[in-house]
């Protein structure tokens, strides 16, 4: 049975998305590491201990178990911090298996972080090391040239892209600005997209949606996502707050916590200054299992990302059923296609946006049609679906690694 261990150092991946530092990429490795294990694989989920409080060994699933390790201070850090303690990180690692007599035949690292310690342990390891970034920082700096991304963050993204054995990316857009932007071999690089929970994700009548949430009746919009500019909620504000009041849709923000990075208060400032706070809602973060709920209650989804690797948020509404207002970013359009599931629009200003979501609120004919759509456009990113492409990559490197390790993997 072949034993998977997964690097996640900055973030827990059963940390609440929407909350510093959690997001698509806490989704993307728990549900993955879910799916690998009904596939008879057993995974290891290493973090960094950020409470003291917090259980060492947290099994979220058959086969599937969350391992925090010291590393630092027991308590949150910013994310240039926590690579000072990636040496303590990767020490405590090999203590653990050793303490408990563990060998891995795989290592999955996520986020440049993660990747850093992947390196270090594949070279006393010597098992195949795949890497997946999420997002990149010399891409994140083409999309918000004022958020500047370290040199530090790109040097080891574009380092460990040379010495993995297999890069993932989860878009063709990634995979392409990945080949333009590091100096990465292109065989290195294998395009696996992300999944979704089709069981959980599914539509549920609006009414009954609203009814549970205590939501009024009229047409709302929800945000959902991490509270940082390269979001774009502010540009969405803004949007809704040049439209007439009595024909102005309540917007639903969900995301954030008060440890947050100020993005919060600057959105409810925006909010005041236009007059709108009134129409505007913000919930905060909310358990994942919770926000088929909130999709299902909006009339649209609007994601105005100024970069997206991929876009999980829009790909839960979808299977909800719901229609996507989206920015054409990023890994947005390897699913949402205007005019079928969506809504694109091109330009990051507010008139744009706001008549973007005009035209959906105002032609329900259109909305019919891209609600009718959108679950089964991406039907065929299950989760399922998603880990076997992965155990096809471990088996394709494992063979590579022969004869040193016998592969059991099953697809």
């Amino acid at each position: 049975m072949c034993r998977i261990a997964m690097l996640s150092v900055h973030t827990c991946p059963l940390a609440v998305p929407g909350t510093k530092d959690t997001g698509g990429m806490n989704v993307y490795i728990r549900e993955l590491s879910r799916a690998l294990t009904k596939k008879g694989m057993l995974v290891d989920v290493f973090t960094r201990c950020t409470d003291p409080d917090q259980p060492r060994i947290v099994e979220f699933d058959e086969g599937a178990r969350v391992i925090r390790l010291k590393a630092g201070d027991l308590s949150p850090a910013d994310k240039l911090a926590v690579l000072n303690y990636l040496p303590e990180f990767v020490c405590n690692l090999r203590h653990f298996t050793e303490e408990h007599d563990l060998t891995y035949q795989f290592l999955h690292s996520h986020y440049w972080l993660s990747s850093w310690a992947g390196e270090i342990l594949n070279s006393r390891w010597n098992v195949p090391h795949v890497a997946m970034f999420h997002t990149l920082g010399a891409l994140k700096n083409e999309a918000r040239p004022a958020e500047r991304e370290s040199w530090l963050r790109i040097e080891v993204e574009g380092r460990v892209m040379n010495s993995a054995d297999a890069v993932v990316a989860a878009t063709e857009h990634e995979c392409r600005h990945m080949l333009q932007l590091y100096p990465v071999s292109p065989e290195r690089v294998r395009i696996i997209p992300c999944g979704v929970n089709l069981a959980q994700f599914r539509p549920i009548s609006r009414q009954t949606a609203r009814a549970v949430l205590g939501l009024p009746e009229g047409p709302i919009l929800l945000f959902v996502g991490r509270m940082e500019p390269l979001k774009g909620a502010d540009l969405l504000l803004r949007a809704v707050g040049g439209l007439p009041e009595g024909r102005r849709p309540r917007v639903l923000v969900v995301g954030g916590d008060p440890q947050g990075n100020g993005e919060e208060a600057r959105l409810r400032a925006i909010a005041r200054d236009l007059s709108i706070e009134q129409s505007v809602h913000f919930v905060g973060a909310i358990r994942h299992d919770l926000l088929p709920l909130y999709y299902n209650s909006a009339d649209a989804c609007v994601v105005p990302s100024y970069y997206e690797s991929f876009g999980l948020a829009a790909l839960e509404a979808l299977a909800c059923g719901v229609p996507v207002v989206a920015a054409r970013v990023g890994g947005l359009t390897s699913f949402l296609s205007d005019g079928l599931n969506a809504l694109l629009f091109n330009e990051h200003r507010p008139e744009t946006l706001r008549s973007t979501i005009q035209r959906l609120m105002g032609e329900p004919a259109l909305h019919a049609t891209l609600a009718q759509n959108a679950r089964q456009s991406i039907s065929h990113l299950a989760w399922d679906a998603v880990a076997d492409k992965v155990i096809a990559l471990y088996r394709e490197l494992c063979k590579q690694h022969a004869p040193r390790q016998v592969c059991t993997c099953r697809v």
